[in-house]
């Protein structure tokens, strides 16, 4: 099996996505506390898609440890992706990452990233049948997936045409009113919480406890959805960690997801709202305009805001 990727490097700076980085932060805050509760985290496997800039990589190394890394590169610059791997440790296979899922070693437990930068293939929900079926108890499984039109300059019937032709059996409607542009998130959430019970179904007391359900976007609309697939062990050890009393768990992948909005804001504004956080639901700046809403967003993902600056070098 194998997965497409677009080549989205090329016109993408993975490094300055700040919804994506606000999420980026949020996940490894939901690992730091897993590990908290006895999950050892830094004794994970990651495997993901570096692409050029291996964002994921260096994050989670620095801030969890992690030095058991396999990159699934499908591309045609194997050179430029060796010279801008970051540490030694990392491994490359110039593979469809849905290809490596099956040689995941039984003998660890395994955070896989099945980071997608297209709309919802066929193949992806082949990789999530597969990682589902692969993957130890205690692993963590996230799929990233975009959730804008099929096409372009279609509508709701061609949509519905879509996902009917690649996920039919995961659907639960194929009523066209259910397909409309706002809704597309759904449905993908809900083509993948089935792909994955459907995964699951086979192997005895394994369960996915799901964790994570974003929707941002840096340009296109971005699905995650992540968790835990566990036994009752794992389930114990959840209940007695912290990470379902922080806002942005997620425990239904069907359900509102949690929508990462970074407002637009000058550097002298964010050190202001930043002294003045976690602020209340009624406060307003006294000494600039600045919309309730965003006010409301950015109580949300301040700890998780990423600084960009210019350093010239």
């Amino acid at each position: 099996m194998s997965s497409t990727h677009r080549d989205s490097f090329r016109t993408v700076h993975y490094e300055l996505r700040p919804a994506k980085q606000v999420e980026r932060r949020m996940i490894i805050d939901a690992l730091r506390l897993l590990s908290l509760a006895g999950f050892p985290i830094d004794d994970y496997q990651y495997t993901g898609v570096g692409s050029v800039f291996f964002v994921d990589f260096i994050l989670f190394h620095k801030f969890l440890g992690i030095t058991d890394m396999l990159n699934a590169e499908h591309s045609d610059i194997p050179r430029r992706v060796a010279f801008n791997q970051p540490y030694d440790f990392i491994r490359t296979e110039f593979s469809p990452i849905g290809d490596l899922i099956p040689t995941l070693s039984s003998d660890k437990k395994h955070l896989l990233w099945l980071d997608y930068d297209d709309v919802l293939q066929r193949t992806h929900i082949e990789d999530v049948l597969l990682a589902t079926t692969y993957l130890t108890p205690g692993s963590l499984l996230l799929v990233t997936v975009d959730v804008e039109p099929p096409g372009k300059g279609e509508g709701p019937r061609q949509w519905r045409d879509y996902f009917v032709s690649i996920a039919d059996k995961y659907l639960t409607s194929t009523d066209i009113e259910n397909f409309t542009k706002s809704n597309l998130p759904k449905i993908n959430a809900g083509i993948f919480a089935r792909a994955i019970r459907d995964g699951l179904a086979p192997r005895t007391n394994v369960r996915f406890f799901p964790l994570f359900n974003f929707l941002y976007a840096d340009g296109h609309q971005m699905l995650c959805l992540g968790g835990m697939i566990g036994t009752d062990v794992e389930r114990r050890y959840l209940r007695g960690s912290k990470i379902y009393k922080v806002d942005y768990i997620r425990r239904d992948l069907e359900g509102e997801a949690f929508r990462i909005k970074v407002p637009v804001v000058t550097r002298k504004e964010r050190l202001y709202l930043d002294s003045n956080m976690p602020c209340s639901t009624d406060f307003k700046p006294a000494e600039f305009e600045f919309p309730a809403e965003d006010i409301a967003s950015y109580r949300e993902i301040y700890r998780f805001f990423p600084a960009y600056a210019e350093l010239l070098l």
